[in-house]
Parts: C-alpha cells; structure tokens; sequence
C-alpha cells in the first residue's frame, strides 16, 4: 500500500507541477506549394492564471526565439469562468503584443473568452497591435489570414471570412469542431481547443468535440488542404496534464 501511495503521489506532482510547465516546441514540415517557404509560429490555449505572469513571459520569449514570418493565436487567452481565476486582460495583452515577426501577429478568440467578454479581450489585443479576426481576413498580396468566431460563444462563417480572398488561404479557428464547413480554397487551417486531451492514457480521456477524439491532435485532411490541431499551452478544469505536454508550433511550409 505504501508503494502505490508514493507512486500516485509522484504520478500526481509530475501530472500537477511538472508536465504542466514543460515548453515543447513541436516543428513540422507541411508541403505547400502555395505556400512554399513560410515560417508559421502558432499557438493557442494559454488559459493564464493570476499568478502565471512567468509562464506568460517564458512563453512569449520562446516564440520570438522562433524567428516565424507571423504568429497566429488560436483562443483562450483567459483562464476559467470568472475574471478572477485568471491573468489580468491587460498583462495578457501587452505581453503578447511583444511578440515579433515579418508579418505581424493575428488571433481568435475561444469559448473562455468569449464567456468573460470577449470584446474586452479583443480591445485589448487590438491596443497592443494584435489583429483580432471575427469572420474576417487579412490579405498579404501572396497569401491571406482568415479567423472565424468560436463555435460555441459566436458564429463562425468561413465563407464569409475568405468572400472575394483569391491568395492562398490560412484559416484560424479556434476549435476543429468546423472541419465540414472549411472551403476547398482553405489551403492550411490550425486550431486547438482539445488541448490534445489533456491526460492522454494510450489514448485522450475527455475531449471538448463533437466528434470525440476524431480530431484531439495532428494533422487532418480537408477538402482543399490540411487541418493541424495543437495540444496548446494551458490547462482547463482539471490543473493536470499527463503525455501530452503543452507545445508551441512551429510550420514550416514547404
């Protein structure tokens, strides 16, 4: 009895103190001829907490290293319900308003922040010069960024997003629940939400999706591309994370 209490309580402090504050940085080659030469640094699901201001700064020092062409953000930046469970909107904003790269940084907003106010987030964002995207996109004169609301706090609509966009296309969104509904013009689309599972035991536990664990992590097939999905960063409801660290993405297309 005495083994299997230090062992649960070692697996505990690992899932609760460890696993949570490891930064992978996951690098993936994504062939694109469209897009060839891109260097992508996405990122999503930070879920800070009141006292997490070092982890955002660890965070925000990790991407910059990366050197991407552009940042894109996928959602939940905020951490919980309550404005109290989490990292103060403004600190958040300015941190990650010193993210750099050639093209600039660019974001959507998830379900957590669009329970705590959304339009406050978004405010903020825009005030530090991050684009927020609603529906809507960003045409760079060789390729265009898109981003789509939350499914479960707004209404996301692709086809309004990339209307009379003829570069080739990412698309943001912040869950990968929207897969049927990505045009065939969408050459890459990321998103996180599933934050892979969280605690995976040989497979997720619990994912946040319609689908289930269809779609929790990697790459995916769609009509005109490829759908990558992210672990994220942070962690929801449950302060724990088991094999399935938080990552950065980097996407090189090739």
């Amino acid at each position: 009895m005495k083994i299997v209490l230090i062992i649960f309580l070692i697996l505990f402090i690992y899932s609760a103190v460890i696993e949570p504050n490891i930064l992978t940085v996951t690098r993936i080659k994504v062939k694109c001829e469209k897009l060839k030469g891109l260097k992508i640094v996405f990122a999503s699901d930070f879920h800070f907490k009141p006292y997490e201001k070092y982890r955002l700064k660890k965070i925000v020092h990790r991407i910059n290293a990366q050197n991407a062409d552009i940042i894109l953000l996928g959602g939940d930046y905020v951490n919980g319900h309550k404005r109290g469970n989490t990292l103060d909107t403004s600190v958040i904003a300015k941190w990650l308003g010193g993210l750099k790269s050639k093209y600039g940084t660019f974001a959507v907003m998830g379900n957590h922040d669009g329970w705590q106010g959304k339009k406050d987030v978004i405010e903020a964002f825009e005030k530090e010069g991050i684009t927020v995207l609603e529906n809507s996109a960003i045409d760079f004169g060789t390729f265009s960024v898109a981003g789509v609301e939350d499914l479960q706090t707004g209404s996301p609509d692709t086809e309004k997003a990339v209307r009379n966009i003829k570069t080739p296309i990412i698309l943001l969104s912040h869950t990968p629940d929207i897969i049927e509904k990505i045009p065939e013009n969408i050459s890459l689309t990321l998103c996180g939400h599933t934050h892979g599972g969280q605690v995976k035991l040989g497979r997720p536990l619990v994912v946040p999706s319609k689908y289930g664990t269809k779609y929790a992590y990697g790459r995916y097939k769609t009509e005109g591309g490829q759908m990558i999905v992210s672990r994220g960063l942070g962690t929801s409801i449950l302060p724990v994370r088991f094999n399935c660290p938080p990552e950065i993405l980097v996407i090189d297309m090739i």
